[in-house]
């Protein structure tokens, strides 16, 4: 399988989704330039963390437009696998592949540190190297990783099964400790924290590592 991963300017994440792809899984990964239509027959999309577009105006909103996301959005309607951390992830609520939005965090502060996270659903296709329940250990570093949306779209994420991942204790205010959801079809997951800074033992841990092998087992 093959792994593309997407470069904007401001991207900052993208060599260490594409390091952690490739590592984690031995499989071939691709940048995929923000400009272009052609997802290069990937497998598996990666929209890395970073401040796409300097962020300006809102996280996201600038980077939704750019010609690679379009072909994006049809690759997730096709069925598609598409992550997007930190950035990415505001960048797919933005474009309307996954619900809710990321606000400013509580207290306004930038969060960058190793946190506890509690794995909800291990049924996805990309937590199913995981235990429901188990607990991990993930980087996070954001401003804006405050998850929110109204208390129907909430209660439909908790009543589907969509919320993949959440704090395991306050993080940055996100309503009901949300870190990660999964779109209704299931093959779209956003999640603010890293798990690409978390697959080999240099990094301090290795939790992260099973997300991009349960990309491979579910596209075998």
């Amino acid at each position: 399988m093959k792994f593309g991963v997407i470069i904007f300017p401001g991207s900052n994440c993208d060599h260490d989704s594409y390091y952690a792809a490739i590592t984690a899984t031995g499989q071939q990964a691709t940048m995929l330039w923000h400009d272009s239509h052609d997802l290069e027959n990937c497998d598996a999309i990666i929209v890395p963390g970073g401040f796409a577009y300097g962020d300006y105006l809102r996280t996201g909103a600038i980077a939704r437009f750019a010609p690679i996301m379009q072909e994006v959005a049809k690759f997730a309607a096709s069925g598609g696998l598409v992550i997007g951390i930190c950035n990415g992830f505001q960048i797919l609520c933005e474009a309307g592949l996954l619900p809710g939005a990321l606000m400013r965090n509580a207290g306004l502060h930038f969060v960058c540190r190793d946190v506890p996270l509690k794995v909800e659903n291990s049924q996805t296709a990309f937590t199913s190297r995981y235990d429901a329940g188990e607990a991990i250990v993930i980087p996070v570093a954001h401003h804006d990783g405050n998850y929110q949306a109204d208390p129907e779209t909430l209660d439909r994420l908790e009543g589907e099964g969509r919320i993949a991942f959440r704090y395991a204790g306050e993080c940055n205010g996100s309503a009901r400790d949300i870190a990660g959801i999964v779109s209704e079809a299931g093959n779209v997951l956003g999640m603010m924290p890293h798990p690409e800074r978390m697959v080999e033992p240099a990094h301090g841990g290795t939790d992260g590592r099973r997300l991009f092998e349960g990309i491979l087992e579910t596209i075998g």
